[in-house]
C-alpha cells in the first residue's frame, strides 16, 4: 500500500468513525432519558426499561427486514446500494426516529418516544451492516480487528460524554442533585441530534469512503488471497460457514455478559455493600470506561508508526482513555479518589493485549480466560474487592466484538454482508442474557453474587470458540499468525 492510499485511506477511516460515536452517544443517553419517563408517566420499572429493549432489539428486526429483502430482491442490498450509500441512508432512518422526539416530547407520549427510539435502532441497524466490514477492508487484513478496537474506542467516548451532554441539555448542570426535569426538555438534544444525523449523511454522502467491497478485484488482492476462504466458495449462504454460525451464538454471549455484568452490579453494591443505586453510578460509569480503556490500547496496532512507538503507546493509550473517565466524572462532580487504584488493574489488561500479539483468535481467548477469572473473585471475595474484580470484566470485554466479528466473517466473500447482518441480529443477546442473569440473582436461586456465573458460562463458550474459529479457519486456508509474520507487527 503506497503513502497515498495509506493517507486517503486513514481520512476515509475517520469519516467512518463518526457513526460509531452516535451510536454509543445515543446507547448511553437512554439512561437519562430512563428516569424523566419513569417519573413523570408515572411508568413501573419495567416498563421505562422499555427504552432500552426497543433499542437493542430494532438492531435485531432490522438485520432480519435487511436479510429478507436481500433474499426476495436476489441480491445484498449494500452490493447495490453501496456501502457508504448504506450508511447515509440508515443515518436518514435514525434522523426520522430523532424527529418523533419532538411530538413525544409535546404530547408526553411513551409509545412516539419508544417509537422513535426504534426507529433509530433501524438505522442503527443498516449502518452496523455497512460499517463494520468497511472498518476492517480499509487498510491490511492483519490489523482489521484492531481498527474496529479503534471504532469501537470512538463509540465508548460517545458513551462516556454522551449521559453528561444530555444531562445538561435536559436538566441544566450536572452538578445540580437530581429532580426530574419535564418531559417536554427532551426534544431540544434529541432534535440537535437529528439535525446532526442528516449533517453526516452528507459527509458520508461525498465522503471518500468505498461504495464497494470488490474482495476478487486485483486492488484488494491482500484480502483476496489472506482473508477469503477456499472453503464454502460455492456457498448459497454465509450460513454454510461454520466459523459464522458458531460467531452467532459467540456474538449473543458476548453481548449478554457485557451487558449484564454492568446491569447488575448496581443491585450487587446495595445488597452486599449497602450502597444506594446513585453511589453505584460512577462505578458502572467506570465499568464502561473499561471498554474505551481495551478499545484504545487494542486499537494501537492500526496505526502507522514504528515498533518503538507502538510498544510505548500500548502503555500510554490506556491511561488517556482513563484519564478522560477521571475528568468526566470529575466534571460531573462524582469523588473520583476510589478509582485511581484501578490503574493496577488496567496493567493486567496491557499484559493480556501483548500476548495476544494482534491474533484475534488470541486475544479472544486470553480476555475470556481473564474474565473468567475476574468473575470468579469477584464471587468468591467481598466488599470493593468484589466490586473492582466485577468492574474489570468491562476491560476484558472491550476487545471481544472486534476479535469475534473478524474471525466469524474471515473468509466469507461475497457473503460478508449477509453474514454481517446475521452477526448484528445475535445484538439481542444484550437483554436476553441480562434477563438470565436477573432471573437466577433471586435469593431463592443463585443470589445476586453467584448470579454471575452466567457470565462464566459466556466466557467459557467464548474460550471454545477462539480456539474452534482459528482450527475452521486454518482448515480453509486462513492463519492469521502467518499474517501477523508478513506485517512483521
Amino acid at each position: 500500500m503506497d503513502q497515498s492510499t495509506s493517507k486517503n485511506n486513514s481520512s476515509a477511516f475517520f469519516t467512518l468513525t463518526i457513526v460509531f460515536f452516535f451510536w454509543g452517544f445515543v446507547a448511553a443517553s437512554n439512561d437519562i432519558l430512563i428516569p424523566v419517563f419513569k417519573e413523570k408517566l408515572h411508568l413501573e420499572q419495567w416498563q421505562s426499561q422499555m427504552i432500552s429493549f426497543a433499542f437493542y432489539v430494532a438492531y435485531t428486526v432490522g438485520a432480519i427486514i435487511y436479510f429478507l429483502v436481500s433474499k426476495v430482491t436476489g441480491g445484498d442490498i449494500l452490493n447495490r446500494l453501496g456501502y457508504k450509500n448504506g450508511i447515509a441512508l440508515g443515518l436518514v432512518i435514525s434522523t426520522l426516529g430523532a424527529l418523533l422526539f419532538y411530538p413525544a416530547a409535546q404530547t408526553a407520549s411513551f409509545g412516539l418516544l419508544i417509537a422513535g427510539l426504534f426507529i433509530i435502532g433501524l438505522g442503527y441497524s443498516l449502518q452496523q451492516t455497512a460499517a463494520n466490514p468497511l472498518a476492517i477492508i480499509m487498510g491490511d487484513p492483519k490489523s482489521g480487528s484492531q481498527r474496529l478496537s479503534l471504532a469501537g474506542g470512538v463509540n465508548n467516548f460517545g458513551t462516556t460524554i454522551g449521559p453528561v451532554i444530555v444531562g445538561l441539555a435536559i436538566f441544566g448542570s450536572v452538578t445540580e442533585k437530581a429532580q426530574v426535569a419535564s418531559v417536554e426538555s427532551v426534544k431540544t438534544p434529541y432534535l440537535i441530534l437529528g439535525v446532526l444525523f442528516l449533517v453526516v449523511a452528507l459527509i458520508f454522502k461525498f465522503s471518500s469512503l468505498p461504495n464497494k467491497i470488490n474482495v476478487n478485484e486485483e486492488e484488494n488482492s491482500d484480502i483476496a488471497t489472506e482473508l477469503v476462504s477456499d472453503h464454502g466458495k460455492n456457498a448459497k449462504s454465509a450460513l454454510g460457514y461454520p466459523q459464522l454460525v458458531l460467531g452467532m451464538i459467540a456474538i449473543f454471549l458476548y453481548v449478554g455478559v457485557e451487558v449484564s455484568t454492568a446491569s447488575n452490579l448496581p443491585e450487587f453494591m446495595k445488597e452486599k455493600l449497602n450502597i444506594a443505586t446513585s453511589g453505584a453510578a460512577p462505578f458502572v460509569s467506570l465499568y464502561w470506561a473499561s471498554l474505551m480503556i481495551g478499545r484504545w490500547t487494542s486499537s494501537v496496532g492500526a496505526f502507522n508508526m514504528s515498533d518503538g512507538a507502538k510498544k510505548v503507546m500500548r502503555f500510554v493509550m490506556p491511561y488517556i482513555a482513563f484519564g478522560i473517565f477521571l475528568v468526566v466524572n470529575k466534571l460531573a462532580s462524582h469523588d473520583i479518589t476510589p478509582f485511581y487504584l484501578y490503574a493496577l488493574i488496567i496493567v493486567v489488561m496491557i499484559i493480556g493485549d501483548l500476548l495476544s500479539k494482534g491474533n484475534p483468535a488470541r486475544q479472544l481467548l486470553i480476555f475470556s480466560l481473564m474474565g473468567i477469572t475476574a468473575l470468579a473473585i469477584g464471587m468468591l471475595a467481598s466488599g470493593m474487592v468484589s466490586v473492582y474484580a466485577f468492574m474489570s470484566v468491562g476491560l476484558f470485554c472491550s476487545t471481544l466484538w472486534p476479535c469475534i466479528y473478524t474471525l466469524a466473517v474471515s473468509g466469507l466473500g461475497k457473503h460478508t454482508n449477509e453474514g454481517s447482518s446475521f452477526l448484528i441480529m445475535m445484538i439481542m443477546g444484550g437483554g436476553v442474557i441480562s434477563l438470565v442473569q436477573g432471573y437466577v440473582s433471586a435469593p431463592s436461586l443463585l443470589g445476586i453474587q453467584w448470579s454471575y456465573l452466567v457470565g462464566v458460562v459466556c466466557f467459557a463458550y467464548l474460550a471454545f470458540y477462539a480456539i474452534t474459529a482459528q482450527r475452521v479457519l486454518k482448515s480453509q486456508g486462513i492463519n492469521f499468525d502467518e499474517l501477523e509474520m508478513k506485517g512483521g507487527h
